[in-house]
């Protein structure tokens, strides 16, 4: 088979790396993650929620980056 060479961002690698399996290489990771999936597919998904409901999800997503930053900050912290 062959291969291509390709740059991508540091925070796209280190994404990347995150989102890689054990024994997986980074080609079977990127071909996991898009294999079968178009934005396109997304469009409408949410249509059918009321306003309010969204406002929850928002606060809901807001929250788990907020879990998120201060788990990182107290690794940070801890040396891990």
């Amino acid at each position: 088979m062959t291969s291509k060479t390709i740059s991508v961002s540091e925070d796209v690698y280190n994404l990347l790396k995150k989102m890689k399996l054990k024994g997986e290489s980074f080609s079977s990771t990127i071909r996991r993650l898009v294999k079968g999936r178009r934005i396109s597919d997304c469009g409408g998904l949410w249509s059918d929620l009321s306003d309010e409901a969204i406002e929850e999800i928002k606060l809901g997503v807001l929250e788990a980056k907020r879990l998120a930053a201060n788990s990182l900050e107290v690794d940070e912290i801890e040396g891990r």
